[in-house]
């Protein structure tokens, strides 16, 4: 054996700075690509706007309460609770607080329904009050059905005014 250490392998020195990175040169967007962006992000800012104005609008149509009165001028009785009615037996029987009312828009469609409210009596002639609420507005006119007794018919400006005034008798 020999008392003699092998020779090592010598280690190059490091640099002192790493080497330089040169970076790709960037390559501008191409008009296709740059058009599929430009409607990819238009796209997602109407999305965004729809959805803004849309939960952002009234939940329910405009409406107005029909308001007036109705009369029977004819068979005129005491319903026995302060008011009055058509008498039982004169072909008015059909008359009376509570009767419906009945709102048909211009295409004829059923709009709104109610019912004859309090009456009173004076010189033989029962007036009833109408008040038809949730009567939407927007319609060229409006009819109006007490009972089974045919249709008055209003302009949409006296009909959301609590202009109606019909009468039977």
């Amino acid at each position: 054996m020999t008392s003699e250490t092998p020779e090592q392998p010598t280690i190059p020195p490091l640099p002192t700075e790493p080497p330089a990175v040169t970076a790709a040169p960037k390559k501008p967007l191409t008009p296709i690509a740059a058009g599929i962006i430009g409607l990819a992000v238009g796209a997602g800012l109407m999305g965004g706007v729809w959805a803004i104005t849309a939960n952002s609008g009234p939940d329910k149509p405009s409406t107005f309460t029909l308001k007036g009165s109705f009369e029977l001028t004819d068979s005129v009785t005491a319903d026995g609770n302060g008011g009055c009615r058509g008498r039982l037996d004169s072909g008015y029987d059909d008359i009376a607080e509570g009767t419906s009312v009945t709102v048909y828009g211009a295409s004829g469609d059923v709009v709104a329904t109610g019912g004859l409210g309090k009456s009173s009596e004076d010189l033989g002639t029962c007036t009833f009050k109408v008040s038809v609420p949730e009567v939407p507005t927007g319609e060229k006119f409006y009819k109006v059905e007490v009972s089974h007794r045919g249709t008055l018919q209003l302009t949409a400006k006296e009909a959301e005014n609590g202009e109606f005034a019909g009468s039977l008798g």
